[in-house]
């Protein structure tokens, strides 16, 4: 079932600029956020606990007040009330009335956020089919698993007919089988032309789905972009052969790849040596000169950063500069960075 959308033409999505949040004590949630998300394309935000991305989401959200802000949600300025109906929120820790069914959960977020009665049962029957629980929609969610209540969440995510979707951890819980079926939900988003905007910890979740990340460390954005162009210049060839290397054969790979090549380039490793270049072309005289000598290559493999290799890269970064952090501060329900 198609689930009916009516997009309004935006240049942006979310367009952010200086988003910070300071709580008392002088503890600093968000230090100057800078962030764009286009209509249309999954965007990720991930950083370690406490970097500020639920904060940021719920600023978004207008759950929380920013310090200081400047910016607009699909073309209109943060915090513009009316803009809320045309987005779609799932929470991070989200609770739903247990004596209600999920058909009704959904049909209730769908009366507060303004749905005509008359649609909300169809939308309803069409979403629960969405996340694969129309077997279940007339249970109660007191007897759901905590992965199919986060199923549920992204239905009722859905039932306004979100331009913007936001969704804080939406795999949490969720065995593999049900990420899966969420990446389709997701990538399903994103035909329609809706913008999504993921928070979570999973890497490589966000990895298989994003178009774009960001990444978040102790309250400031220090990389944005496309993966293939934040792994631009770090992206390489592993070429593996039957045997291992030996030092005429090492001497080989670097009179064919250049003698003025950095040593950095070249990395051998037994049966293997991995060639740092993005361009194919670099690596067809090793290859050639390899084969020439009579070496028997098994393998030649694409290889680059992963998301996981770059969030770790990030944080120690920002670590090796001595950025201060947060100071511990006792949490308040519903208010935390």
């Amino acid at each position: 079932a198609r689930v009916p959308h009516r997009r309004e033409e935006t240049m942006t999505a979310i367009q952010l600029t200086g988003v910070e949040k300071v709580y008392r004590g002088r503890v600093h949630a968000l230090r100057g956020v800078d962030l764009t998300v286009h209509p249309g394309e999954i965007f990720g935000l991930l950083g370690p606990n406490g970097a500020g991305k639920s904060t940021l989401v719920k600023i978004l959200m207008t759950v929380i007040r920013p310090t200081a802000c400047h910016g607009s949600v699909l073309g209109k300025p943060v915090g513009h009330r009316p803009t809320l109906a045309r987005i779609g929120y799932l929470p991070e820790h989200h609770r739903f009335p247990s004596y209600l069914k999920g058909r009704e959960v959904l049909e209730f977020f769908a009366a507060m956020s303004g749905v005509p009665r008359r649609d909300r049962r169809k939308r309803s029957a069409e979403l629960l089919e969405l996340v694969n629980m129309s077997e279940w929609s007339e249970k109660k969610v007191g007897g759901y698993s905590k992965g199919m209540r986060q199923r549920v969440g992204i239905a009722q995510a859905l039932m306004n007919d979100p331009e913007l979707v936001l969704l804080d951890e939406p795999t949490d819980g969720v065995d593999p089988v049900g990420r899966r079926e969420i990446r389709g939900v997701l990538a399903r988003l994103k035909e329609e032309g809706r913008a999504v905007f993921l928070n979570s910890h999973l890497l490589s979740e966000l990895e298989m789905v994003c178009d774009r990340v960001a990444i978040m460390v102790q309250g400031k954005v220090l990389r944005q972009g496309a993966i293939a162009q934040l792994t631009e210049g770090k992206r390489g060839y592993v070429i593996t052969a039957a045997e291992p290397f030996d030092e005429d054969h090492a001497a080989t790979v670097r009179a064919a790849y250049g003698a003025d090549a950095p040593e950095a380039d070249l990395v051998f490793d037994a049966n293997r040596v991995t060639v740092r270049t993005d361009d194919p072309l670099r690596i067809q005289p090793v290859i050639d000169a390899l084969r020439a000598r009579s070496v028997v290559l098994s393998a030649v493999t694409p290889v680059r950063p992963t998301l996981e290799d770059l969030f770790m890269e990030t944080v120690a970064s920002d670590a090796s500069h001595g950025r201060p952090g947060a100071a511990p501060r006792r949490s308040r329900k519903g208010d935390r960075p």
